[in-house]
């Protein structure tokens, strides 16, 4: 049994809610959750997240452990010989 006076109210049927909407129930501290984002609307969770590749930080890496595709690695060498003719 905790002790009395010390612990905060717990609300088991506490309401998430996004964007007006309740998305969920949870137990809290807390009556009424607001959040921004939740699985139901996270690119990542819904399907529509898309990597960005910035600075080429994946081909390096496949390079750097020679997982790196023909393709690629002849592209490259052509676009640098073109550089070099310049």
């Amino acid at each position: 049994m905790p002790k009395k006076d010390i612990h905060p109210t717990w609300y088991p049927e506490a309401k998430v809610i996004c964007n007006g909407e309740v998305v969920m129930t949870t137990g809290s501290t807390q009556p009424e959750i607001q959040v921004d984002v939740w699985s139901g609307n996270h690119p990542f969770f819904t399907g529509t997240q898309k990597i960005l590749d910035t600075e080429g930080r994946v081909d390096r890496f496949m390079r750097k452990y020679g997982m790196a595709s023909s393709d690629s690695s002849e592209q490259k060498d052509k676009s640098s010989e073109e550089k070099k003719e310049s």
